[in-house]
């Protein structure tokens, strides 16, 4: 009976640990508390049930009396109660520190705002440099519940917050207040980040393209894939033309109508969302390509490997561009510096992990999210890492470099605000999921989405 009931909480612990993963919570620290609280009593029964039952298997072959009495059922009571202890002891040991406000996240709770320690995350490789003193604590400026998971990034124009939802919703919000100023639903979640141009909206959701009234909502037009039902590319706009992925195609469409103009299938894989540099379209492929194509025509100008996967949007700046890609061959991520006229590698720098965020180039330094949980300043034109800083977490999110901070998400629900030169930590704001989203700075406030489903609003107070 005791064995049972050792086995019955383990089962009991076991899922409330699944429940945790699953549940709003999703704390791995306490899942992993509730998980090895089960292991410690499974084990603990396994033992009691074995120290049960040999004895009275060996009785029957030799009827040792002595063996029998000697490992009789109250040394399994006081197995049992150890084991319940060891349990309890390890939950409170994950609980406390979670339910006083600090978990696998760093301290603080949703919405509240972590200053640094003494010292810095980040690792200079460059020449040492001062330290700089940590700038001011970041405050909530407001928030906006959506329905869903934001993985969308914001765009602000006019004083207004366009921006996408996974409950299939495209908004408007007021910059300055956060209320809605309209929302219009797509065909599916609305993954991509809005282009607004010349009073227009251009965003996908679901299998679609849409363009929208950017003071009403009102649909102007829409695209329809045939071949996927979720586009996850950010359009690009440029000189009437939107550029656009979807599946394995990338698409030319008339900004005032929606008609295909042109359609260029490098392979049957997914594409990156595309940049378009002085008539030309720059796209990677997951296949492991990166393609310059024609913007008038979409013919191929030329085709640079790297590697067996591409995991990136590309950044074109100086008539270089920057994009992330995988070598299957060394088992390798690295960032490429690539010659815009010709495709022709110019330096590549390796990193630890996957890098899915777009680079982000500014006075001379690239600066990229790895999901190897840093965030790396390289120079823009020889590859060589100035600093890199550690965000706890991988994460997809791209950087933004305003006026000598570095804002990036991470996947373990804080935004950071890094230092430009020295990548020490400035400040950090906590939010309740994951923030996979990019930040847009305008005026002192950064806005970014979070997985939590809310569009945040932060100022440096």
């Amino acid at each position: 009976m005791k064995t049972f009931v050792g086995y019955a909480l383990s089962i009991v612990l076991f899922l409330l640990g699944a429940g945790v993963q699953v549940s709003g919570v999703q704390n791995i620290w306490v899942a992993a508390g509730l998980w090895a609280s089960a292991a410690v009593l499974a084990v603990v029964a396994s033992i009691a049930w074995i120290m049960i039952r040999v004895p009275q298997w060996l009785r029957l072959v030799r009827n040792p009396y002595e063996i029998a009495k000697r490992w009789g059922r109250r040394p399994v009571v006081w197995l049992v109660g150890i084991g319940a202890v060891v349990a309890v002891a390890i939950l409170i040991g994950v609980l406390i520190p979670v339910l006083s406000g600090g978990d696998e996240d760093g301290p603080g709770s949703v919405g509240v705002p972590s200053t640094p320690v003494e010292g810095s995350s980040a690792t200079a490789t460059a020449q040492p440099t001062p330290v700089p003193t940590p700038g001011p604590s970041p405050g909530l400026l407001w928030r906006f519940e959506t329905g869903d998971e934001v993985t969308s990034s914001p765009v602000v124009v006019d004083g207004v917050l366009y921006i996408g939802s996974d409950d299939h919703y495209v908004y408007a919000l007021d910059a300055a207040t956060g209320e809605q100023r309209w929302r219009f639903k797509t065909a599916g979640p609305v993954r991509p980040s809005p282009a607004v141009v010349d009073g227009v909206v251009y965003i996908g959701g679901g299998g679609s393209y849409y363009a929208l009234d950017a003071a009403t909502g009102e649909e102007h037009w829409r695209f329809q894939h045939t071949t996927v039902s979720h586009v996850h590319c950010s359009p690009a706009v440029a000189d009437g033309i939107i550029y656009a992925g979807g599946g394995s195609h990338v698409y030319a469409l008339d900004a005032d109508t929606g008609e295909e103009l042109w359609r260029f299938t490098p392979a049957w894989n997914y594409v990156f969302s595309p940049a378009v540099v002085e008539g030309v379209v720059y796209v990677g492929i997951t296949d492991g390509y990166v393609d310059a194509l024609d913007a008038g025509t979409g013919d191929q100008l030329w085709r640079f490997e790297a590697g067996d996967r591409v995991e990136s949007s590309p950044a074109v700046v100086d008539g270089i561009v920057y994009i992330s890609g995988y070598d299957g061959y060394v088992y390798t991520d690295y960032v490429y510096a690539l010659d815009a006229d010709t495709g022709g590698e110019l330096w590549r720098f390796e990193t630890e992990g996957t890098v899915e965020s777009t680079p982000t180039v500014v006075d001379g330094v690239v600066y990229v999210s790895s999901n190897d949980h840093y965030v790396y300043a390289l120079k823009a034109d020889t590859g060589q890492e100035l600093w890199r800083s550690e965000t706890g977490y991988g994460c997809g999110s791209s950087p933004a470099a305003v006026e000598g901070v570095v804002y990036v998400g991470s996947s373990n629900r804080y935004v950071y605000a890094l230092h430009a030169t020295t990548g020490q930590q400035l400040w950090s704001f906590k939010t309740g999921e994951a923030v996979c989203s990019s930040p847009a700075v305008v005026d002192g406030v950064v806005y970014i989405g979070s997985g939590d489903g809310y569009v945040y609003a932060i100022t440096e107070e």
